[in-house]
């Protein structure tokens, strides 16, 4: 079987959560399948500017073909469209001029993707939002599985996206809020499944290796993540503030992942910048527990990392999949205010019986759906299934006058009227 994994930047050294399970997946396929990932030369997600060489790489065994960007996102612009479509009545048109704004605009990825649709069985496309999944997933019709990694964002409630929901051949989630989020805005009917993904996992990380390397010595709780608003590290930097000044002998905050936020100048605030793999486990083996602050996620690894070390976590729970997470795993707690994320601390905390005990449900709840073997057993039947099925016919986008017609709804407005709130099972 030959699959190829089309991305919109790929590399070792490229951290973002979509990138991050493309690498995942196709460095897991590639123990049973040809794979090559086709995707475009940019490292930085906000311009999307040409950095790495066109033509064929190999990244960790797996052959990665680059192609040109051909203009980076112009960012005022992207912001004018954004505004409009997910707040104004617009077009289909309004949205395809927003999804070309957006980038990464790489016709020449996409041209290779219909040039070479029979050379392959199947196209994994991550994330449903870019230019490349968008057209890709078109030109190669009947040949498509898409892995979302949809959020509770307005860009899911855009109508250009229903079609590519409809279409393709499967869709491969990361959580059942997932699912039932696409599901509600597109009404798709085809097969699916909660995958998700795993990760490489250390059997013996070393924490008091990372206290010694750092001088840390007291208890903290870590973030792990890009250092960013959009990331929930604002609130999470007022939050903790606020705990500090209430419990002077309580938990640090370490902090780690590249900044794009002010970090506060605090006391029991250390921020250590990007680390290694073997460091940040080893930092995660340290840690009391992690704190995911983000309102917007599809997975989160690093909280499944967390679990498979016995870690619990405190997450926010305005993001339906890390409080459906957390209440199907019993492994940890979430919060809505800062009195609540003040009491997450304290009952997670060094010294509390709730934080070991939920520490193990978390790990066996990895155990039982995160671990490779059985996310490759997903995918291995889903490709069964498929090559047993005929693929349903592609549904054409609308014509030229209908494409121009300003009726449909504000993004915003209808993702209101999506269904909410944690799936618990």
């Amino acid at each position: 079987m030959k699959l190829a994994v089309v991305v919109q930047r790929y590399g070792a050294d490229i951290s973002g959560g979509a990138e991050r399970l493309a690498r995942d997946i196709a460095e897991l396929l590639a123990r049973r399948a040809e794979v090559e990932v086709l995707t475009t030369r940019a490292k930085d997600y906000i311009s999307w500017r040409n950095e790495l060489p066109a033509g064929v790489d190999k990244v960790n065994g797996v052959t990665v073909r680059r192609f040109p960007v051909s203009r980076p996102r112009n960012e005022l612009d992207f912001a004018h469209r954004s505004n409009y479509v997910f707040g104004h009545r617009h077009s289909p048109a309004d949205e395809l001029r927003w999804l070309k704004s957006e980038g990464p605009l790489s016709p020449a990825l996409v041209r290779h993707i219909a040039r070479t649709k029979d050379q392959f069985d199947f196209f994994l496309f991550l994330s449903f939002r870019y230019y490349q999944a968008f057209h890709g997933a078109r030109a190669a019709a009947g040949k498509a599985v898409l892995v979302p990694t949809a959020e509770r964002d307005p860009a899911v409630a855009l109508s250009i996206f229903g079609p590519v929901f409809r279409s393709a051949r499967a869709v491969m989630y990361c959580t059942p809020e997932e699912r039932r989020l696409v599901g509600a805005v597109s009404q798709r009917k085809g097969p699916d499944a909660v995958v998700g993904v795993s990760s490489n996992v250390p059997e013996q990380p070393h924490a008091g290796r990372f206290r010694r390397t750092h001088g840390i010595h007291r208890p903290f709780a870590i973030y792990i993540g890009r250092v960013d608003i959009n990331k929930g590290c604002k609130e999470l930097f007022e939050y903790f503030e606020a705990y500090a000044a209430n419990d002077p002998a309580g938990l640090d905050l370490v902090v780690v992942g590249s900044q794009h936020l002010k970090i506060p100048e605090h006391p029991r605030v250390r921020y250590l910048g990007f680390l290694s793999e073997r460091d940040k486990f080893d930092a995660l083996a340290a840690a009391d527990l992690l704190i995911m602050p983000s309102p917007y996620e599809s997975l989160s690894i690093v909280t499944l990392e967390a679990w498979a070390l016995g870690k619990p976590v405190l997450v926010n729970g305005r993001c339906d999949v890390l409080r459906g997470q957390v209440l199907r795993s019993r492994g940890g707690l979430y919060y809505e205010s800062a009195d609540e994320f003040r009491e997450g601390l304290f009952m997670l905390g060094s010294g509390s019986p709730a934080g070991p005990v939920l520490g193990r449900n978390g790990y066996e709840y990895f155990r039982r759906n995160y671990t490779w073997p059985v996310i490759e057993r997903k995918y291995a039947d889903m490709f069964d299934r498929l090559k047993r099925e005929d693929p349903a016919a592609e549904e054409p986008l609308p014509g030229f006058f209908a494409s121009r017609k300003r009726n449909i709804p504000a993004a915003e407005e209808i993702l209101r009227g999506l269904p909410s709130g944690a799936v618990e099972r």
